[in-house]
């Protein structure tokens, strides 16, 4: 069993990281932790934390074959929410309790985020349109 035990970040596609940073930083006092190319994943992030724990996620690609970049045209070349992660105390237990529950998913096993966060993404089919990422933070 496993437990949801908040939002942990929303990920919001961008096509400049710096000029959608300064916007959520400069214009919203959000402070900027600093950015991270997360390689396998084909993405550059830049996080902004919020007072009560959770955090604002910008995503560049840095491929043109990346999920971000292929967000973005699918999105008319606009950027705009591209996940939603729900941080779990166990998340090799909630991937197993959803595929006992035929929820379909994306990853089967935990992979590396950015952060050092254990991720996993559940399939939008599954949960009605929307990519939702579950991760676990040590």
């Amino acid at each position: 069993m496993f437990k949801v035990l908040g939002v942990d970040h929303i990920g919001i596609a961008v096509g400049d990281l710096k000029e959608v940073g300064s916007f959520w930083g400069d214009m919203l006092g959000l402070p900027n932790n600093g950015e991270e190319t997360v390689e396998e994943q084909k993405v550059t992030t830049g996080f902004f934390p919020t007072p009560n724990g959770s955090e604002i996620e910008l995503l560049a690609a840095t491929s043109d074959d990346s999920p971000i970049a292929k967000f973005i045209e699918k999105n008319g070349g606009r950027g705009g929410i591209q996940h939603i992660a729900l941080r779990v105390d166990n998340l090799e237990a909630a991937l197993a309790d959803l595929k006992e529950k035929g929820v379909r998913l994306i990853d089967e096993k935990p992979r590396k985020g950015a952060g050092g966060a254990k991720i996993a993404f559940v399939h939008p089919k599954a949960s009605h349109g929307v990519l939702l990422e579950l991760c676990q933070r040590d």
